[in-house]
């Protein structure tokens, strides 16, 4: 297909400049840019939908070919249709650019450009987030099992709501310093980058 032919000449060029985004925010971009390359070849076949139409089509059995399930994908294209397209009805500047790309225009190599210095979509943002997510829910977890264990333990005759209170208790106890100490890592780490 020629959009995936000229996709992986752009992405062994983007691969070879090392940058950290992160993974939903680089999948997204990418995605939207072989919107833009296919729209414009949809252009010169003899297509009965919209060649715009017929892209998203075309992405959406890329998907699935891919390993994506149908309905994750019919989702991911809902997305993308919505990202496509700017305020006033302007085409997204990735799948501009993609509508315009040739074969070694560096054109998806522009686009990460733009977004180097951004940290919403770093990749370190996005590791500090997954680590804290996993963290709190684990932690989080963890002691609400433990102090359902001990109420239930030490304390045989208390209700079933007061065992469960103590368990959201000592939950919070954890997911609240957690979300705290993350918030100001944030802004003290990433906020100050910006």
């Amino acid at each position: 297909m020629n959009g995936e032919k000229l996709l992986a000449a752009q992405l062994s060029i983007v691969e070879n400049k090392g940058y950290d985004f992160a993974p939903p925010f680089q999948e997204m971009t990418i995605h939207l840019y072989l919107i833009g390359v296919m729209w414009r070849h949809g252009e010169r076949l003899d297509v009965i939908t919209n060649p715009r139409e017929h892209a998203f089509e075309s992405l959406n059995k890329i998907l699935v070919k891919g390993g994506m399930s149908n309905k994750i994908a019919a989702k991911r294209i809902a997305l993308l249709k919505d990202l496509s397209q700017e305020e006033g009805s302007n085409e997204a500047y990735a799948v501009t650019v993609g509508y315009q790309a040739n074969q070694d225009d560096n054109s998806l190599d522009m686009i990460f450009d733009e977004h180097r210095d951004e940290v919403r979509v770093s990749g370190a943002l996005w590791r500090f987030y997954s680590r804290g997510k996993r963290f709190m829910l684990l932690g989080g977890s963890a002691a609400a099992i433990m102090a359902i264990f001990f109420v239930t333990l030490y304390a045989p005759t208390s209700s079933g709501i007061t065992i469960l209170a103590s368990g959201l208790f000592a939950a919070a106890l954890v997911v609240m310093p957690t979300f705290i100490i993350g918030v100001l890592i944030y802004r003290i780490k990433f906020k100050k980058k910006n």
